[in-house]
């Protein structure tokens, strides 16, 4: 027979176990260009876990599943081991290096095991390499991308690699634009994978009405767009932010007062709800400061932020309760409609602003961001146009930019505990909680609500 403490204890588990993970992006590349070392990973990870005003960002989505060049894996892997973060892995896509990819992902499965699988969240297989191949792509200088039918077949090649190893049910997807999801000759990949990544920078909708009071807005009408081609499968919002300083887009402001604002209004209804990543934990160090720079924390590695990190309780669960309902809808809303790519915590370079990479070995994209004409950075930092970061300038040193991870799914709310310690899935509730709507796209799932009600219930009969 159980006790009351196991019951108890085993419904929290339930609660912890569901929750949608929250983190941020990482690069494989230091502000200054430099290959990241395990203790770089280590020292921001930590940072992540212990940031003032905020908890629970534990989870890490990467670009990139090699350490520098070849297919040796990165090693995030033993400093997201070490220090308990889940891992949303990456395989850059672009630009030839798929082998040596697929090799490192082998390779760490079985140099790390069950560690190393336990934490993986999903796997991303390629970041915005359609929207790259786009029209508007091209026009941004965006730099190389693939055609759908050769990404599918990478997913397909990582299917085929995970098979019957313990990363066998790791949920695979691809990370891209709103307007590459809903872009119709992109179909074939909305079919191959088990979730979208939804990247978007209300900042660079240049275009549009784009300032701090018009984001929220902006943000949710894109997501409602991925929405509404991705059926029954989930949207992960795989990178977001506002820039703390650097030059204004139209009438967007990059300050540390509007970072807040974008962070209280977009983030805070998202994080415990909806698998998110924010970009970034930090984007500069020491005098290498990027325009705009998205860091949350200064140009020194630290776990006082540069704003308040705080989501207020109340405003926090009633906004949730809305945006989620919304994020489930799929409504049909306009989106992003300037050519100038909206993302990209980048130099200011040329008009073109966009997500990109550092070229890397074989001449492959393998993560970043980058601005203008041709320029194209690793960390992200200024760096001179078409030059290569990390490695030699003839692009041999391959890195990424910007990172996070994490994974779950499931939707709908649970039933009521009226004493009897019951609860029914799909059900309706009248509980004032976030996880109070049904659709697929709630990552505030009903099991998770299921185990809340189920601990309440449990508090009153017993």
């Amino acid at each position: 027979m159980f006790t009351k403490t196991q019951i108890l204890a085993f419904a929290l588990s339930l609660a912890s176990a569901e929750a949608a993970s929250k983190g941020f992006n990482y690069g494989a590349a230091n502000p200054d260009g430099s290959v990241k070392v395990q203790a770089d990973f280590q020292a921001e990870f930590q940072t992540a876990k212990n940031l003032e005003g905020a908890s629970g960002f534990n989870s890490a989505r990467l670009y990139t599943m090699i350490q520098g060049t070849g297919s040796t894996p990165i090693s995030a892997i033993p400093a997201a081991i070490a220090e308990e973060t889940t891992l949303l892995l990456g395989l850059w896509a672009s630009g030839g290096n798929m082998d040596n990819e697929i090799a490192a992902l082998k390779a760490a499965i079985e140099q790390y095991g069950e560690e190393f699988s336990k934490l993986v969240v999903g796997i991303s297989v390629g970041s915005e390499d359609l929207y790259r191949n786009s029209e508007i792509g091209v026009q941004a200088n965006a730099g190389i991308g693939v055609e759908p039918e050769e990404l599918v077949s990478y997913i397909k090649r990582v299917r085929e690699t995970i098979a019957g190893t313990s990363l066998s049910d790791a949920p695979i997807g691809h990370v891209d634009t709103w307007n590459s999801w809903t872009n119709s000759s992109n179909a074939a990949v909305v079919e191959n994978v088990d979730w979208l990544g939804f990247d978007g920078y209300p900042f660079f909708q240049n275009t549009m009405d784009n300032s701090i009071e018009d984001a929220k807005a902006l943000f949710q009408e894109s997501v409602d767009k991925t929405k509404s081609v991705a059926g029954n499968k989930e949207v992960w919002i795989t990178e977001t932010g506002w820039p703390v300083s650097g030059d204004s887009q139209n009438l967007a402001v990059a300050s540390v007062e509007n970072a807040k604002k974008f962070w209280d209004e977009v983030g805070c209804p998202l994080f415990d709800n909806v698998n998110t990543w924010w970009y970034i934990l930090q984007d500069a160090s020491g005098s290498s400061t990027p325009n705009p720079s998205f860091g949350i924390v200064g140009n020194t590695l630290s776990t006082t932020p540069l704003f308040d990190l705080t989501c207020s309780a109340s405003g926090s669960k009633s906004s949730s309760s809305a945006s989620a309902s919304a994020f489930a809808s799929g409504s049909q809303s306009t989106g992003f409609t300037s050519t100038t790519k909206a993302a990209s915590p980048s130099s200011s370079s040329g008009s073109g602003l966009g997500h990109g990479g550092s070229l890397g070995s074989s001449g492959s994209f393998s993560g970043g961001h980058y601005a203008g004409s041709s320029s194209v950075i690793a960390s992200p930092s200024a760096t001179p146009s078409g030059s290569a970061v990390p490695g030699s300038s003839s692009g041999s040193g391959s890195s990424s930019s910007g990172s996070g991870s994490s994974s779950g799914s499931g939707s709908g709310a649970a039933g009521s505990g009226s004493g009897t310690g019951t609860s029914a899935d799909s059900t309706t509730t009248t509980s004032a909680n976030p996880a109070d709507f049904t659709g697929t796209g709630s990552r505030l799932s009903g099991s998770i609500f299921g185990a809340a009600v189920l601990v309440a219930a449990l508090a009153v009969a017993l």
